[in-house]
């Protein structure tokens, strides 16, 4: 499966206006998890396996945030997967990539690695710093059932490759997959057409969004609080929470406003469901429970990629 990445300047691009007549509001808050992974990482999981059939395509979303290296430093090591693909987000440190189908990659501050497991991948994420803050966010984003047994993919996306843009509010937006106010973002997806932004909103500042109706959306906020919908009441969204939005056939897209007394950064995230069966175990994410059973057989009988 080709990755299909926007390598236009940011500097060089018109960006175009976007207007929001009616804007989503949230239907559901949902707090973030601390659970480990890994070799021991600590992590707080956002997408949990009840919320995939409410935020098809999207199957997880992992936050982690530490400055502790004994929160951080045994990693990731080998571990499968099958049937969809990973995206890593660093905002902060950097951790190396390494997979059975020959892949390896450096994840760096404001880069992105995404994967395609297809029919079977290996890989490792190991951090490669001692010290320092480590923080970013892995999103699982489901395959179609055409496309579960797809040949392995792998793409590491510099941070000068994500475009970015800012609005006249004055808010600045990380384009790391979609589309959105005339730009390409790095990664297109044309069966579940994920939109993927991270937005940094100064005090006080607003942005609109645009969304097919149909298409399910959330926000996490990790930085400050938001209100949606100009409502800042039940629509308010602090850090560290994950907001499920709400389809509404009227609605065209999502309107989000910072607190007037702190900057805040979110991540606005949406898709067009497949709409298929999700049956997860474990690292395997596939449309059947015989297509998991044979997941498991592959595995132990070394028919993963290598």
């Amino acid at each position: 499966m080709i990755l299909e990445i926007a390598m236009t300047s940011p500097a060089t691009v018109p960006v175009t206006t976007a207007s929001v007549e009616r804007s989503r509001r949230i239907t559901r808050i949902v707090p973030g998890r601390e659970v480990m992974d890994g070799a021991g990482v600590r992590i707080q999981r956002l997408l949990t396996q009840d919320l995939q059939q409410r935020l098809d395509p999207f199957l997880l979303l992992d936050a982690f945030r530490s400055d502790d290296p004994q929160d951080y430093i045994a990693g990731f090591p080998d571990h499968p997967h099958r049937g969809f693909e990973t995206i890593t987000y660093m905002i902060q440190g950097r951790m190396r990539h390494r997979d059975s189908a020959g892949h390896e990659g450096l994840l760096d501050s404001g880069g992105v690695q995404w994967m395609t497991a297809g029919r079977g991948v290996i890989h490792s994420e190991m951090p490669e710093q001692a010290d320092g803050r480590m923080e970013g966010f892995q999103l699982w984003l489901n395959l179609p059932a055409r496309d579960k047994l797809t040949a392995p993919g792998y793409r590491d996306i510099a941070a000068s490759e994500i475009p970015e843009f800012t609005t006249p509010d004055g808010a600045r937006v990380r384009l790391v997959a979609g589309r959105s106010h005339g730009l390409q973002g790095a990664v297109l997806r044309p069966h579940t057409e994920p939109l993927y932004l991270d937005v940094h909103l100064p005090a006080g500042a607003s942005y609109s969004q645009p969304l097919p109706p149909a298409h399910n959306a959330f926000l996490h906020v990790y930085r400050g609080a938001v209100s949606v919908a100009g409502d800042k009441g039940e629509d308010a969204l602090e850090a560290g929470q994950l907001a499920i939005l709400e389809n509404d056939p009227a609605a065209d897209g999502v309107s989000i406003a910072a607190r007037p007394d702190q900057d805040s950064r979110l991540l606005l995230i949406a898709g067009r469901p497949l709409r298929e069966p999700i049956v997860q175990h474990g690292p395997f994410v596939m449309n059947s429970a015989e297509e998991i059973r044979q997941a498991f057989a592959d595995y132990r009988a070394g028919r993963f990629a290598r």
